[in-house]
């Protein structure tokens, strides 16, 4: 995930008073912290949803999908022989990135869809930017399109928690996660987990059925250090370390958990310096705005004018008007996305606008089409009660991963008052034990 600064902490409000105070007493060496932990006042599970297994859903940003094998991932090795796995890859939504990726794995819709096109972007019609640096626009759930898991099994009667995830620290359709936390990339992977294990213990009225978890240190990693460094492979390290630790607490539990372990997206190594649009016929006059690669002309006529003059001049990247971007990408739909659309062709650092300075891109990064750049596709393993051994999906696009675990939890999505999804479960039904959704 794109770090986002001035993240606050909150302190939970809880149940019992011992709670209260487990949850707002940590103490690490040299540095006092506060749990970022919120609880919403929710219903308690019905009585029918008490009776339902757990899934969660461990997004580790940037995971590649062949980081397990090529790093020797052992817990997340065990986790694919004992469950399923895409042992070549799931396919993200473009453009390749965090926050629309993220939200995509939670509502069953491609960006377009669900109107996150973007880590940053622009909203002709509010005449805003959305950014995941400006913690009060991530926070308004007015830019948030489509009905989240959470939001679903709240609606249902079912309690869930999210220990870091975009969009769950809005009010999305007025509702939030039972549990949530308010994003801060500082707090120990550890305790994030003993967060998740200490959410599993609670009585059955008020334990979540469904659960978010969030790690960053592989994407972190791969975007200084690049896909092939040792930085990465001690990332996968840490985090299949944590894994092995969250398993170990579930065991002990002695819970039916289901637990899927995804990424948002891959990595590739950058070939080359920096590409400036402006450099290539990019006129910075005719944009009413730009963020990133996003460029929102003054009118119709003007990204009319600079779809001419950007087609043709680099082999690095391809320039279509909106309406005519490929129909795989999923990307003509929203004046949110900008016209005219910029699309590399390989893994190359492009940007609307040079700069003086002589600084190279990032050794590492993503957002690119993931039928140009295979390294974009993400990792993807389920393993638990609801999950048939020992099973290998093809690749399959990550819209699918709403159905699924709908599916097991036993979650209604005929009816959503947000309408259809673009996910189908037909992908994944083979993972599917037969058991699965009848509890």
């Amino acid at each position: 995930m794109p770090r986002r600064p001035n993240a606050v902490t909150y302190p939970v409000a809880t149940w019992t008073l011992l709670l209260v105070v487990f949850l707002c007493g940590f103490v690490w060496p040299g540095k006092a912290q506060t749990s970022p932990v919120v609880t919403v006042e929710h219903r308690p599970n019905s009585p029918a949803q008490q009776k339902k297994h757990y899934v969660i859903l461990i997004s580790m940003d940037g995971f590649r999908y062949d980081y397990v094998e090529r790093y020797n991932a052992a817990n997340l090795k065990a986790m694919a022989s004992g469950g399923a796995s895409a042992p070549d890859g799931m396919i993200p939504s473009y453009p390749s990135v965090t926050f629309p990726n993220h939200y995509t794995l939670v509502t069953g819709l491609y960006p377009e869809h669900h109107g996150i096109v973007g880590n940053t972007f622009y909203d002709p019609a509010r005449k805003e930017v959305y950014s995941y640096r400006d913690a009060a626009i991530v926070n308004d759930g007015t830019w948030y399109g489509g009905t989240p898991l959470w939001v679903l099994a709240q609606q249902q009667g079912m309690r869930a928690a999210c220990f870091f995830w975009p969009g769950s620290e809005a009010a999305i359709q007025g509702d939030r996660p039972s549990y949530y936390a308010k994003y801060d990339e500082h707090y120990p992977n550890a305790k994030r987990v003993e967060q998740v294990l200490d959410w599993l213990r609670l009585p059955g009225p008020e334990r979540p059925h469904f659960i978010t978890l969030y790690f960053s240190d592989t994407d972190d990693a791969g975007h200084k250090y690049g896909p092939d460094s040792t930085e990465v492979a001690d990332a996968v390290h840490e985090l299949d370390k944590e894994v092995g630790a969250l398993e170990a607490g579930i065991k002990r539990l002695k819970l039916p958990v289901d637990v899927i372990a995804v990424a948002d997206h891959g990595m590739a190594a950058i070939q080359g310096g920096w590409i400036g649009l402006d450099q290539n016929g990019l006129n910075v006059s005719l944009l009413q705005k730009s963020e990133g690669l996003s460029l929102y002309a003054n009118s119709d006529m003007a990204a009319e004018q600079l779809f001419e003059s950007l087609e043709g001049s680099s082999d690095k990247f391809r320039v279509f008007r909106r309406k005519e971007v490929p129909i795989n990408l999923h990307f003509d739909l929203s004046p949110r996305e900008g016209d005219p659309v910029i699309v590399a062709t390989g893994p190359y650092a492009i940007r609307a606008v040079s700069d003086d300075s002589n600084s190279m891109p990032a050794a590492g990064n993503h957002g690119f089409d993931p039928m140009v750049v295979p390294e974009m596709k993400a990792m993807f393993i389920a393993e638990g009660p609801d999950i048939r051994p020992s099973t290998r999906i093809a690749p399959f696009e990550n819209v699918d991963v709403y159905p699924f675990i709908a599916k097991m939890l036993g979650l209604d999505i005929a009816s959503l008052k947000t309408g259809a999804i673009d996910g189908t479960l037909a992908p994944l039904q083979p993972a599917l034990s037969a058991r699965s959704g009848k509890k």
